[in-house]
């Protein structure tokens, strides 16, 4: 292998996975010493194509603390996918390539101060959101947090257990109750959950009400993961409303990244 290649990642075991559909499964792979991320960044993953050679990556959030000993990550499995058909058919010590050097500027420190933060999710897009949940300064720095987690169907709504005790967590246990998660589900949803996309409940208000607070340019900030059809009409909907982009010279009201 060309060394300056090899010196680009390290291969790194799998330690635990869970499945908890059968297009979504968690794994933790072994982190390195000197692997450094922020809350919300990316890493890549990397396997091998087979007896042909060549090597599949993807990126994946984080879902981890950035003080734990091993990497998390969230993944949806694709049947035909070039990458996670083949990370679903790995189990316990398998190995993983690690891009050495986390990527991405979806930071909640992105955004100027303002009291409510709003971190809208579809599918494995919660996954940035549960790292920045294990952040301490964005427990102290906004009074209220809404987690809003949209899926297609209520078993694919993953993490609520560890979501739940995310408000107990010792660290801002005094900031707690700080938390709000309004679970979506757009197809056969339970009885009480809201049932329709993010950018309709965000135009109709749904949202703002089930999370028993009001939406304004000088108050709210927002963080919007997911699928590419879903960051786009979000985006668009919430720059009716008077939102905008910020950005490094203009500070804004919303960050977006594409989970795909």
């Amino acid at each position: 292998m060309d060394t300056a290649i090899e010196e680009k990642y390290t291969v790194q075991p799998i330690l635990w996975l869970r499945r908890w559909a059968d297009n979504l499964l968690s794994f933790r792979l072994r982190r390195p010493d000197a692997y450094r991320f922020e809350p919300g960044q990316f890493a890549r993953l990397g396997l091998p194509l087979g007896e042909h050679g060549g090597q599949v990556w993807r990126a994946y959030s984080m879902c981890s603390a950035v003080t734990d000993e091993y990497l998390e990550f969230y993944s949806i499995v694709v049947p035909d996918g070039q990458f996670s058909s083949r990370l679903a058919r790995l189990q316990v010590g398998a190995e993983v390539m690690l891009d050495k050097k986390a990527m991405g500027f979806f930071l909640a420190d992105r955004l100027p101060a303002g009291k409510d933060l709003w971190l809208l999710a579809t599918g494995t897009g919660l996954a940035p959101y549960l790292s920045i949940l294990q952040d301490p300064a964005q427990w102290r720095r906004f009074e209220h947090i809404v987690l809003a987690h949209c899926v297609r169907r209520a078993e694919e709504l993953s993490y609520q257990d560890f979501i739940a005790s995310l408000c107990e967590h010792p660290l801002w246990e005094e900031h707690g109750h700080k938390l709000q998660y309004l679970p979506i589900v757009t197809r056969d949803a339970p009885e009480g959950v809201l049932d329709e996309r993010i950018p309709a409940l965000l135009a109709n208000g749904r949202l703002e009400r089930a999370a028993g607070l009001s939406m304004s340019p000088e108050d709210s900030r927002f963080m919007i993961c997911g699928n590419p059809a879903m960051v786009e009409d979000t985006h668009r909907q919430l720059m009716k409303m008077g939102y905008r982009m910020s950005r490094q010279s203009a500070p804004g009201h919303l960050v977006l990244e594409n989970g795909w």
